[in-house]
């Protein structure tokens, strides 16, 4: 058999390998596990507020309406447990964008500015700056007036939105309805308003048009246009929405999509928060943060206000769909990882909470997190191994092929992406402090069970709960046949809560 011959290198073919040579210097392929990119990986990081697993991808008890964010979950991988580091904004925010644990930030509040003690410390957004990326953000990607310069590299507005819902707004018309119903004397009191919040704890904002006097609705219109302006080279974009957070806020047609009628309360709501038996009485705070603060809520109150927060997480899935269309109508999608993520969870009557703060169970900390990388094996697929917020920043910085950063306490989950039922034994924590110096609770959830202690030692008890139990309905820490099970988890507990 003759060896093949040749072939003679025309002046053509010589300039057509020397401009693909060019092209491949100026966009390199970058190789992360067998993955590659035409060029650097652009990212977008989207981000909603108090936005609980209530999202047809994650089969919604209310059966929300959330056709955008499902349509991400098809292509990429959806994260069934994330857990979230804290339960309030800030200190979240503060762990997930610094990729460091909230004991080690420092952060237990919401007034607390990270960088007054870590000046130096590198955030995601700015180690895609400091290698090239182009890297913005536009609505509430760190907590609302805690903005950090040191993260953004391009010029971005300079908007603080607010957690009251007072965001900037431009000839905006609202129609504020308070959510209370008619109910017989006697029923519910509702106590005199003690605070600004207060005032805002049972009103739904219904607005004119789509809503576009609205931040949320301006924040989608500035990612939109980063995206545009940034199409040619490489971006790190962040877009933060405020809804759903209270108070609940909606145009009027996504209102319209739910019939208060046909909303099924939890099993242990409650009118006020209540502690069920055999619970310790600091798993619950006596008093509501976001809504209902201060008075109870009636069975038809408390329909009409999931219906409002149903509604808004519907609108914050439209304005993300904006983003999501924008960049499949510029092509952009096949080289950008697109990441989704929330903060924190939030509980709707469980019960009788109406907030995110002080909870330590499953609906107050388990997140949504979408993660949907070109390439991946995994995408179209659910993962249902434990995983953690604190886990996204080493996650962007393989996929992009960043150095590594050794001071990161989370793990890349591209195994994960790559085989979403890998082998994974990583448990997920969450703390709560009421002092913001203190850890007055700390939960450790494994792929069995989800444990709480609280005070010091668990002084103030513990809970121990059996993820088949989807209501949290039963305590199984006092009971003798878990107790090496509360022995183990218990230690994991403590000495986690040592380190703050």
């Amino acid at each position: 058999m003759k060896s093949p011959q040749p072939v003679p290198l025309t002046r053509r073919k010589f300039l057509g390998t020397v401009a693909a040579a060019s092209a491949a210097v100026s966009f390199p392929v970058v190789l992360r596990g067998a993955e590659k990119f035409a060029r650097k990986p652009n990212v977008l990081f989207l981000m909603a507020d108090d936005m609980r697993v209530e999202l047809g991808c994650y089969a919604s008890r209310f059966d929300a309406k959330t056709p955008n964010l499902d349509a991400l979950a098809k292509s990429g991988v959806r994260f069934d447990r994330n857990y979230c580091q804290f339960p309030l904004c800030n200190p979240s925010r503060a762990s997930l964008l610094t990729g460091r644990k909230p004991s080690t930030t420092g952060v237990l509040g919401n007034r607390t500015d990270f960088r007054t003690a870590h000046p130096d410390w590198t955030t995601l957004p700015q180690l895609f700056g400091n290698h090239g990326y182009a890297s913005m953000r536009a609505g509430k990607i760190y907590h609302g007036g805690l903005d950090d310069a040191k993260s953004w590299n391009t010029a971005s507005e300079q908007d603080h939105p607010t957690d009251d819902g007072s965001e900037p707004a431009v000839g905006q018309t609202k129609r504020v309805a308070r959510a209370q119903i008619p109910q017989p004397d006697g029923v519910l009191p509702t106590l005199p308003a003690d605070n600004a919040r207060a005032a805002y704890s049972d009103r739904i904002v219904i607005l004119d048009g789509n809503g576009e006097g609205h931040g949320d609705y301006h924040a989608t219109d500035r990612t939109i246009e980063n995206l545009r302006q940034h199409k040619n080279k490489p971006f790190f974009i962040a877009g933060g929405l405020i809804k759903p957070h209270s108070p609940p806020t909606t145009p009027q047609k996504f209102f319209d999509w739910y019939d208060p009628e046909k909303i099924k309360l939890p099993p242990d709501f409650a009118a006020w928060p209540t502690v069920p038996p055999g619970f310790p009485s600091a798993a619950i705070r006596k008093r509501n943060a976001d809504l209902f603060i201060g008075r109870g809520a009636s069975e038809a109150e408390a329909k009409e206000v999931i219906r409002a927060y149903l509604a808004s997480l519907s609108w914050a899935d439209w304005n993300l769909g904006r983003i999501l269309g924008e960049l499949d109508k510029l092509g952009l999608r096949e080289n950008t990882i697109v990441v989704f993520a929330v903060d924190h969870g939030y509980q709707l009557g469980e019960k009788g909470k109406w907030s995110k703060a002080g909870s330590l169970f499953e609906m107050g900390t388990r997140v949504p997190l979408i993660i949907s990388a070109p390439n991946m094996k995994g995408n179209g697929q659910s993962c249902h191994r434990i995983v953690e917020s604190l886990d996204i920043y080493p996650t962007l910085v393989e996929l992009a092929g960043l150095p590594p950063q050794k001071e990161l306490e989370g793990t890349s989950l591209v195994p994960l992406l790559k085989n979403p039922t890998a082998k994974w034994d990583k448990p997920a924590y969450s703390i709560w402090s009421e002092d913001g110096k203190t850890a007055h609770g700390v939960a450790v959830r494994t792929e069995q069970w989800r444990y709480a202690e609280y005070g010091k030692d668990g002084a103030n008890g513990a809970m121990l709960l059996d993820p088949k139990d989807a209501d949290e309905l039963k305590n199984f820490a006092n009971a003798p046949e878990h107790k090496s099970v509360v022995a183990e988890l218990s230690a994991l507990t403590r000495k986690y809560a040592a380190a703050v």
